[in-house]
């Protein structure tokens, strides 16, 4: 980004038992390494930054910029890439993926 910051995308698996298989998983952070804290604070302590595989997309970058914590999902594109070409799912805060369905009495 211009201003210093980064846009980092990953294409996880589903911390969530009964979630979606695969999320994409978007983090704005002042840089890699603080991208990498941000997901290792939300839970998902096992999750390493590898290359580039899939970088976001100029929507996927508009969306993390204006959501207010900068830390969102959908379900992943079953093409395996950032999936800019297919119409899906609104962008999700991380709380709802990592959110544990009440238990029921």
């Amino acid at each position: 980004m211009p201003n210093g910051t980064v846009v980092v995308a990953l294409n996880l698996p589903s911390p969530a038992a009964d979630g979606p298989g695969a999320v994409r998983v978007l983090v704005h952070a002042r840089n890699r390494a603080r991208a990498l804290t941000r997901l290792r604070n939300v839970g998902l302590r096992s999750v390493y930054l590898r290359g580039n595989t899939a970088p976001p997309s100029l929507d996927e970058i508009t969306a993390v910029l204006h959501h207010p914590d900068g830390l969102i999902w959908r379900t992943a594109p079953a093409s395996g890439g950032s999936g800019a070409d297919l119409v899906q799912e609104l962008w999700h805060p991380i709380r709802a993926l990592l959110r544990r369905p009440a238990a029921q009495t």
